[in-house]
């Protein structure tokens, strides 16, 4: 898989996630400085956004849509995930009204951008990607946004979101 920032090529570290995997617990920071995990989700169907920051126009709009999304499905926990602190992101969700979805910070560990294949080996940030995980954790959508300044396929992913319910 071939991912480029602006243009030029970066690799990701960790393994990448294929439909029909069993997702990886990994644990993060909420934006109150709490710990919340996969596990936390329970038995709801999960759509996953990776974004490299909430303070980028795309990130922004991406996490935006998703916070929208998420209002209007029931059952479906909806987490966006970047490498901002917990500050940060409880600053940018104040100032967007997004209180619809959960934000989680990966700055301390990194544990979702190893376990989820996320984690730009030049950047130190994650690349942008969806994955949206049945209500046992076995993926069934995954994107990779191929050039990372691009948005990402949003209706496939609420489409595969919206068939596990």
């Amino acid at each position: 898989m071939k991912i480029t920032f602006q243009g030029g090529e970066v690799h990701l570290e960790g393994v990448a996630l294929v439909e029909g995997a069993k997702a990886p617990d990994f644990t993060g920071v909420k934006t109150d400085l709490s710990p919340w995990s996969l596990k936390d989700a329970g038995d709801t169907v999960k759509i996953i956004s990776s974004v490299p920051s909430l303070d980028t126009p795309v990130c922004d709009v991406q996490t935006k849509r998703f916070n929208k999304e998420a209002a209007s499905l029931p059952g479906v926990t909806v987490v966006t995930v970047s490498l901002d602190l917990p500050f940060a992101q409880a600053r940018w969700c104040a100032a967007a009204n997004a209180n619809s979805h959960i934000v989680l910070s990966d700055y301390a560990e990194r544990d979702f951008g190893k376990k989820f294949g996320t984690l730009i080996k030049e950047l130190k940030l994650l690349t942008r990607a969806v994955f949206v995980l049945d209500k046992n954790n076995v993926v069934k959508y995954v994107q990779y946004v191929p050039e990372i300044t691009n948005e990402p396929d949003y209706e496939s992913a609420i489409k595969a979101a919206k068939e596990l319910l």
